[in-house]
């Protein structure tokens, strides 16, 4: 029997949409950064920043336009594989950005002709949607090729509204010089992709049908009104677009505890909770100021530290389900997000990354050109920024049931929680582990996305496997996916010396697993030990796996590990180790070219890993 865990934390009420309403439909132009025509702000920018600006758009005079052709977006359907479609789309994208900032930049109008054609071309695609997304029911089958009469509002369709939108903003007088009639197209294209569909036909993300939300409700509705409340054209429309945005958000944080803890991992919290943020300045904007209340709820400011709490060192994170254990670094749009609930800690996090000029960009993130332009106009702000950056203090998430718990030395999370996550893997049980700011016990990922990952045969992935994820298996058999197959009896004890969780885990294996008992503890006494017990009762044969990215070498009561010490081990029969060979790229963003599988094979029911503060190698 396998009873789900009840979240007693989520929110009910209508936040947004209430003090929406106070607005009456009485809505402004939101326009965070002036127009370029006027070159106001625009001639005031660092002297070196412009050069690199009008260096970068210089380079795209001499591309062409990357081809996409229906033959590649049908490719999708044949063959499952994202990237032939995708790099030449986000590729047409991000050099279309670059021209637009060197025009910015520079205000002479020699990247004009250039830009004209590639919006030409993006107004021409068939469909924004991308391949992988071509569906108008959420977890169906996708369309082998765009409907241009019926258009899907995906992620990316939206990011691509919101661009020509800004492109229109911020040099849509010139473009018209250039191309006469360039900006009605694109208001009209925004009109007839986004907005019709959107209100006439609410997409699954808008809460509109139920079901639960995630990222893309934030991420879509973000875009969708910067597209709208951009263009002084689309007014009519305001109305509309931010009242479902408004109920769209609601259903959004309604899937958040008042913790703040993001379900899908610190990755998505770029495209969930920081999308939420940039979606309520729009609002907040747009509508006179009456959503500004929302800057002091104690929820939005949790979501927004979230970042600051899965936080290692450098571009380490605290990463689970889809999510990388390496993420790009914080920029602007954290720091604007800390500075709107005043949070002086993720300011200072956010403007020590940017301080840092680590060549790291999230390729996705660089679409974003209303961000980038935010940047450009709030490096200043940033670079005198100056607060002091303290560690964070061991924190327990209930709503997710994690905790992350650190010392000088160590960091470490668990995590119990159901196999139902957004972007689930099953882990149920999890552990992770950094010492003086590496990966110890690591949290693999995930491979590149392909038509396999969002499908029923999701779980044939090694990576979404409990048998990687730091757990025990039984007699090969791991845990199943549901909300179902979830942990039981959690306990967690935090003082100012340790900090102590333990949990049942038998209910995530499947009955086939004949697992009658599984109890795992992990007691952090800080500055002195990690110590990990598993207590197993079962029918097959148990045997723990210990993800590493540096090679171990297996002892008699111990394994060593190459960079960092040892490792005391008490319960386990012989111990083997598998090489694992990475070669998918999003792998390799995070890990070097082989992992490290530790298999532990239980000699009675109780296994015992215990990891000294003086270990070192």
């Amino acid at each position: 029997m396998h009873a789900a865990p009840v979240n007693t934390a989520r929110a009910l009420s209508a936040p947004v949409a209430e003090l929406l309403a106070q607005a009456r439909d009485k809505f402004g132009a939101y326009l965070p950064v002036p127009a370029a025509l006027t070159r106001k702000g625009w001639a005031g920018l660092d002297a070196a920043t412009c050069a690199d600006l009008v260096s970068k758009a210089e380079a795209q005079l001499g591309t062409d336009w990357p081809a996409l052709p229906l033959s590649l977006y049908r490719s999708f359907c044949e063959i499952g594989a994202r990237e032939p479609y995708e790099t030449p789309y986000f590729a047409r994208r991000l050099m279309l950005n670059d021209l637009v900032l060197g025009e910015c930049a520079e205000g002479s109008g020699r990247f004009l002709a250039k830009i004209a054609e590639g919006i030409g071309l993006i107004c021409d695609e068939l469909g924004w949607q991308l391949p992988a997304h071509n569906a108008y029911i959420r977890d169906t089958p996708q369309l082998p090729e765009p409907d241009p009469a019926r258009p899907v509002v995906d992620l990316f369709a939206a990011e691509t509204g919101a661009q020509l939108a800004m492109v229109a903003h911020l040099i849509g007088p010139a473009l018209d010089n250039a191309a006469p009639g360039l900006t009605a197209r694109i208001d009209s294209e925004i009109a007839t992709r986004l907005v019709t569909p959107y209100l006439t036909a609410p997409p699954w993300w808008t809460g509109a049908q139920g079901g639960q939300m995630n990222n893309w409700t934030a991420w879509c509705s973000q875009n969708m009104l910067r597209a709208v409340f951009l263009r002084p054209e689309l007014a009519k429309m305001r109305g509309p677009v931010a009242q479902q945005v408004a109920a769209s958000l609601d259903a959004f944080l309604a899937e958040y505890g008042e913790d703040g803890a993001c379900a899908e991992g610190a990755y998505y919290y770029r495209h969930a909770a920081l999308c939420l943020f940039a979606a309520l300045e729009v609002l907040d904007a747009a509508s006179h100021g009456t959503t500004t209340p929302l800057w002091q709820q104690t929820k939005i400011r949790n979501m927004a530290e979230f970042i600051l709490n899965m936080h290692v060192a450098g571009d380490y994170y605290i990463n689970f389900a889809d999510a990388s254990a390496v993420l790009a670094p914080c920029g602007v749009a954290e720091y604007r997000f800390g500075k709107a609930v005043g949070s002086q800690a993720l300011m200072a996090h956010a403007a020590g990354d940017v301080a840092r000029q680590v060549d790291n960009t999230d390729p996705i993130a660089a679409l974003d050109l209303t961000a980038r332009v935010q940047a450009l106009f709030a490096a200043e702000e940033i670079a005198g920024f100056s607060a002091t950056q303290s560690q964070p203090g061991d924190i327990w998430f209930p709503s997710t049931q994690m905790l992350v718990a650190r010392d000088q030395r160590f960091v470490l999370a668990v995590k119990a929680g159901h196999n139902d996550d957004p972007h689930n893997h099953n882990d149920v049980g999890s552990v992770t582990l950094y010492a003086d700011d590496k990966p110890l016990l690591i949290d693999v990922g995930v491979e590149t996305y392909t038509a396999k990952t969002f499908s029923p045969d999701r779980y044939d992935i090694w990576t979404m496997q409990s048998g990687y994820h730091n757990l025990a298996d039984f007699g090969g058999i791991g845990q199943s996916a549901g909300r179902e197959f979830a942990a039981q009896n959690v306990e967690v004890s935090l003082t100012a010396k340790s900090a102590n969780f333990a949990c049942d885990l038998a209910n995530a294996y499947p009955d086939e697993a004949g697992v009658s008992h599984y109890r795992r503890q992990v007691n952090f006494d800080h500055d002195r030990s990690v110590e990990i017990v598993d207590t197993c009762v079962s029918s097959r044969p148990a045997t723990l796996s210990l993800m590493f990215a540096a090679p171990v070498t297996p002892g008699d009561a111990h394994v060593d590990v190459a960079g960092f010490g040892q490792i005391a081990i008490t319960g386990a029969g012989a111990m083997g180790v598998e090489e694992i060979a990475i070669s998918d790229p999003r792998l390799r963003r995070a890990w070097p070219a082989t992992l490290y599988r530790l298999r532990l094979p239980f000699a009675g029911t109780r296994l015992t890993l215990r990891i000294n503060q003086g270990a070192s190698a």
